[in-house]
């Protein structure tokens, strides 16, 4: 049972999910993390369909990227 100030646990998303912040050395580490994309407006493609939709033709981004969708891969 969660506390009403236990955050959610994020899992990492998709590993064929990229956003151009993974390019920049200053921003690469940690680019996917949840504190950082919460209210992002950053573009994301999938590495496998070189778009913005994943392989099930569906939108990406890492709050959507997670386990349990068919595409998901660790």
């Amino acid at each position: 049972m969660k506390t009403p100030n236990e955050k959610p646990v994020q899992s990492l998303p998709c590993r064929h999910l990229r956003t151009k912040r993974m390019y920049i050395p200053a921003l690469a580490e940690g680019a996917l993390d949840s504190e950082n994309y919460r209210d992002d407006q950053a573009f994301y493609w999938c590495n496998k369909t070189l778009t913005a939709l994943g392989q099930d033709d569906e939108q990406v981004h890492p709050c959507v990227c997670q386990p349990g969708r068919s595409c998901h891969e660790t």
